[in-house]
């Protein structure tokens, strides 16, 4: 694969110092002018004003010069319009106007996370209390790990990605959306249809579930109304989840244990059905979580040109 990594995204949202407080909340480090890192993937979120909540700007990382060649080709051959720069081609997706970089950038070189042990029946792999309990370090993700985007034609959208760009396909929510990855992850990009175009979720890398309950403990104590779904478990990438409600009404999810399919695998993506599209178990998400309380707002405020 040409493309080795989610890069960046830039997130548009109407209350942008509002929104940068809760990020900064949510374990990400403030690197100046609203952008956020993690410890691993570097400066991976850019925080910027839009009169509607919205991806703005996705960055995906290629090898070399030559990946971007092939891209150019793939976007001429599907018809959609680029331009190139030294190290990087710029283009739109033509539905939700997203900016699509590609850019040559380094491989992300993770080090590794020492394996929590976990005990089980007839198996000890640990004495004394559990780790996940001890640990008293604030939440730090470690990377980027996809985004979710609704779209108003989300066929249109997946031709971008995939014939364009040089995605690749994993999994479908039969006749919703599909999951793309442009790295081993299972997905980087999930675009679903939606009647407005808008960014539904961000979702961020921590070492093991614990983490996600301990971050989620974290963002939630004295901060109730922040919850929205979880804990649970995918079935698409298997990951476990807990999604929580950033200011401008994105979600924002921490994940663990995603699937992973290297480059030379062989994968047959599944089209899921019901349930299986969403999680395979947990609680069931909430009505908000399929339609967000501010889609009606964001449709009267695109179809009024706003």
């Amino acid at each position: 694969m040409a493309l080795h990594r989610l890069a960046s995204i830039t997130m548009g949202v109407p209350n942008v110092a509002d929104t940068s407080s809760y990020y900064a909340d949510f374990g990400l480090t403030s690197t100046g002018d609203g952008r956020f890192a993690t410890t691993d993937g570097g400066d991976q979120l850019h925080i910027v004003h839009s009169p509607t909540r919205r991806l703005v700007e996705l960055v995906v990382a290629a090898d070399h010069s030559d990946d971007l060649d092939r891209i150019a080709h793939r976007l001429d051959a599907s018809g959609f319009l680029w331009r190139r720069g030294d190290s990087e081609i710029m283009a739109e997706e033509p539905v939700a106007g997203i900016r699509a970089l590609v850019r040559i950038a380094p491989r992300i070189a993770q080090a590794p996370a020492p394996t929590t042990p976990y005990n089980g029946p007839g198996r000890i792999d640990r004495l004394g209390r559990a780790p996940g309990i001890t640990r008293d370090t604030p939440i730090r993700p470690r990377k980027l790990g996809h985004a979710v985007i609704g779209s108003i034609d989300y066929l249109e959208t997946r031709r971008f990605f995939v014939e364009g760009l040089g995605f690749k396909i994993s999994d479908h929510i039969k006749g919703h959306g599909t999951f793309m990855r442009c790295s081993e992850d299972h997905h980087n990009v999930l675009v679903l249809q939606a009647p407005v175009n808008y960014l539904h979720h961000t979702s961020w890398q921590v070492e093991d579930i614990d983490e996600v309950g301990r971050g989620a403990f974290a963002m939630l104590e004295g901060n109730p109304e922040r919850h929205v779904w979880g804990l649970g478990r995918h079935h698409a990438g298997s990951n476990f989840f807990w999604y929580l409600k950033d200011p401008a009404g994105n979600f924002a999810e921490y994940y663990s244990d995603m699937d992973c399919i290297p480059e030379d695998s062989i994968w047959t993506p599944e089209d899921l059905e019901g349930a299986k599209g969403l999680f395979n178990w947990g609680p069931p998400p909430p009505p908000s979580f399929l339609n967000p309380e501010d889609l009606a707002a964001m449709m009267t405020g695109a179809h009024s040109g706003r």
